[in-house]
């Protein structure tokens, strides 16, 4: 077997040196893992198990507080991911030179050096409904390669699962004639994130982003407007507001304007002078800060053929509210609250191994053993219910939202465009009963176990019940057979 010996210069500068940087390419996905994903891929190796066949799933236990559906997102980024899962010598030097790993066997260093992703992926598309303990995503592989990759299916599901959400609900609040602009990049948890939630909003619903560099790589347009620093700078320079909106007319004809600087309605008279003479052009302004209702009431009166936009820590709820008060609002920008807030907890189990079903049974997180489908039936194009079922199952009139999108490490269906997805978001969120797209105690659609499914429950809690030599099942009040509803 071949040994793989530490680069020297490569550790010395890696010791040396840090780097506090930290940004990533595709070259690093590899190491962008839990330690115990290495470690535990270590020693199925040394116990000559790594190549058994295992399948995890990834679900989400329950759903965020107020939530009564999410949108899965997330998947073209998780199959690039695994397209380009590498462990290149320096890598695989830098591991062996940190001292955690000097009782793993050759095999283990081989696996990294000669590996890539050469398993099964079956996933709910992208923009599709999706519900507690459903699996959104599977990976069927060699144990080493299903457990390695853990971390980043995690990491880039559920983020963008709970942005694409947001902004679906977002979207179904503000209705369709609304434009609403995704301006979270500066209060995204990092830049990388600020990506992934920009284009997780543009399919979640959203109309554009402010993003440059996400709108660029996504082959859209980027939108935004103006910030309060332009206005004081120029006005504190050049004498007055309206110079300010003038100079910056000049580069950027008729674009939107802010106009809260100062006096949003004295702005807005004085624009309105000049719009009704045929001094200016305006294709919008936006208010900031204060009290919206009002101020747009106001700001319409002065300019009624000018769109209105509104930001400022706006949510769905916001949103709601406003409408409901009668603001006069065409447009929304979101931000904080749509890239931040409650995490999806999706969590990624193993349900297979060698052909044996197998569940976790730790209370309060237990799992359904063997590969599982999503049987979802309808009726009058609403969703009907849903049946947890597994995966040779026969469907009841029903329809599988698990569709097998990689076998044997390959695309086996193309890349979606974003504005496929985003059309299947919005039919998705129509689909649904009105109850559960409520804003306030929204209630999930009925979640069926099926018979097989509940037969190999109970035949796997008897099974492991007896090899840890305990008589019977151990009783669990976790697993509930009856119809599951997830209520918040």
């Amino acid at each position: 077997m071949t040994t793989f010996l530490p680069n020297l210069d490569y550790v010395h500068k890696q010791q040396s040196q840090q780097n506090q940087e930290l940004n990533f390419s595709a070259d690093d996905y590899s190491l962008l893992t839990d330690l115990y994903q290495l470690t535990m891929a270590a020693c199925y190796t040394g116990e000559g198990i790594e190549e058994r066949r295992a399948s995890f799933e990834l679900s989400v236990r329950r759903l965020p507080e107020g939530f009564g559906y999410l949108i899965a997102m997330g998947l073209t980024q998780a199959l690039e991911y695994l397209a380009k899962f590498r462990f290149n010598a320096s890598q695989i030097a830098a591991l062996q030179a940190t001292g955690i790993f000097a009782h793993a066997s050759d095999r283990f260093w081989s696996l990294l050096a000669q590996g890539k992703f050469t398993g099964d992926v079956w996933a709910v598309p992208e923009g599709t409904a999706v519900f507690a303990n459903q699996p959104l995503l599977r990976v069927e592989a060699p144990l080493w390669q299903a457990q390695l990759v853990e971390t980043y299916l995690l990491n880039t599901i559920n983020y963008q699962t709970l942005i694409a959400t947001k902004a679906a609900r977002l979207r179904d609040v503000a209705g369709e004639e609304a434009t609403l602009l995704e301006f979270g990049t500066r209060r995204a948890f990092s830049p990388q994130a600020a990506l992934w939630a920009a284009r997780a909003a543009l399919a979640g619903g959203l109309d554009s982003t402010s993003n440059v560099l996400a709108a660029l790589q996504l082959g859209e347009k980027p939108s935004g407007t103006m910030a309060h620093a332009l206005v004081m700078a120029l006005s504190a320079i050049e004498g007055t507001e309206e110079q300010a909106f003038s100079a910056f007319h000049r580069y950027f004809p008729g674009a939107p304007l802010l106009i809260d600087t100062y006096d949003t309605v004295a702005a807005a008279q004085r624009l309105s002078e000049k719009v009704n003479s045929g001094e200016m052009q305006l294709t919008g302004v936006r208010l900031d800060s204060g009290d919206l209702v009002t101020l747009s009431k106001q700001v319409r009166s002065l300019l009624p053929g000018v769109p209105i936009f509104a930001s400022g820590d706006l949510d769905e709820w916001e949103i709601a509210r406003l409408k409901a008060a009668g603001a006069q609002i065409d447009g929304y920008g979101l931000g904080t609250r749509l890239v931040t807030g409650s995490p999806v907890n999706g969590v990624y189990k193993l349900v297979d191994i060698d052909g044996i079903p197998v569940m976790k049974q730790s209370s309060g997180k237990v799992t359904y053993p063997g590969r599982k489908q999503i049987f979802r039936s309808f009726t009058g194009g609403k969703v009907k219910a849903d049946r947890l079922g597994l995966l040779d199952e026969i469907p009841l009139e029903e329809e599988p939202l698990l569709q097998l999108v990689v076998q044997e490490g390959e695309r086996v269906q193309p890349l979606e465009s974003l504005a496929t997805i985003r059309q299947r978001t919005a039919a998705s969120v129509a689909s649904l009963p009105e109850q559960t797209r409520h804003l306030d105690h929204p209630v999930a659609v009925q979640v069926e176990i099926s018979q097989g499914l509940r037969v190999l429950t109970e035949e796997t809690k008897k099974r492991t019940a007896e090899a840890q030599g305990k008589v019977g099942a151990p009783a669990s009040g976790d697993l509930n057979f009856s119809r599951q509803r997830t209520q918040r």
